[in-house]
């Protein structure tokens, strides 16, 4: 005997989640914006957690979202020099703590070529006698990618391609910087920290020469205990917040900010926050 069967309410279908959403409004929302007001009134009445709402909406934007808002600069690559000895090669990778590495020709316009830690790892383990080292053969084919391109694009290639990382090139087929398919991810669920992101195990590096590399969520008191300063922090909880709060908008990468004895610039940022800033002491100025 058939039994009529209730309505499925797996979380990924219609009336799963959205049906318990959607009685909230008498008509769908229309459009991306739509969307997301719609799916803001659920997270400020209780219905949706707040990683919940970054994740559908980062869904939502990752499509409208090009490689140059999210890229490493080319400023900011860690690139291997294939002329370089293997020990100078294994410093540089064992200092970065990265495990794919751009490798350059003549400049940092020539990439001619990606290597994985792992396989030089295990190259110098069996030839470590050697005094030259051959990783040419090491090397695997590099992906180039126009900074335009669309997120939800470079995703679908990055898992048909089962490559993790793009050369992204500018319009004059200059390097322009590199993206990587955590820097896609890290759209849609937020920041992915690991043991070896330095921004991650230290929010405040010192680079040297009154430079410091500041993470954007550096929160304000553990800033003014480090450079001993008293900024306020009762209209902002962090670093990334001050900036964002003085310029009254969110900053694109490059842009300045000097303030209360400090100049600020946004070293990477995407359309919905800032990442890291790099700080510095304006000369002749006192932030105390």
């Amino acid at each position: 005997m058939s039994e009529d069967k209730p309505p499925s309410t797996d979380a990924t279908s219609k009336s799963g989640w959205w049906m318990r959403l959607f009685p909230l409004r008498g008509d769908e929302p229309r459009g991306r914006p739509g969307i997301i007001e719609f799916l803001t009134e659920c997270r400020d009445r209780g219905l949706l957690a707040g990683d919940e709402y970054t994740m559908l909406k980062g869904v939502l934007e990752v499509s409208e979202t090009q490689v140059r808002d999210i890229m490493i600069p080319r400023s900011h690559m860690v690139v291997l020099d294939l002329d370089e000895p293997p020990e100078v090669l294994l410093k540089t990778i064992m200092d970065s703590g990265h495990s794919r590495f751009p490798v350059i020709g003549e400049d940092r316009d020539e990439v001619i070529g990606i290597l994985l830690a792992k396989d030089l790892l295990r190259r110098f383990g069996e030839h470590k006698d050697s005094e030259r080292l051959i990783v040419d053969d090491l090397l695997r084919p590099p992906v180039f990618i126009p900074e335009s391109k669309r997120l939800n694009a470079l995703l679908t290639q990055f898992r048909e391609s089962r490559n993790h990382m793009a050369i992204v090139v500018d319009e004059y087929g200059g390097v322009a910087g590199l993206a990587t398919i955590e820097d896609v991810i890290e759209q849609i669920v937020g920041d992915i920290g690991d043991e070896h992101d330095p921004e991650a195990a230290e929010q405040i590096q010192d680079l040297g020469e009154g430079h410091y590399n500041v993470l954007a969520l550096t929160r304000i008191e553990d800033f003014n205990e480090h450079f001993s300063v008293q900024l306020s922090d009762d209209e902002y909880d962090t670093v990334g917040g001050l900036v964002m709060h003085e310029l009254g908008r969110l900053p694109r990468r490059g842009e300045l900010l000097e303030f209360d004895g400090f100049r600020f610039k946004v070293l990477r940022a995407d359309r919905r926050r800032i990442h890291a800033l790099e700080v510095a002491r304006v000369e002749g100025t006192s932030a105390a």
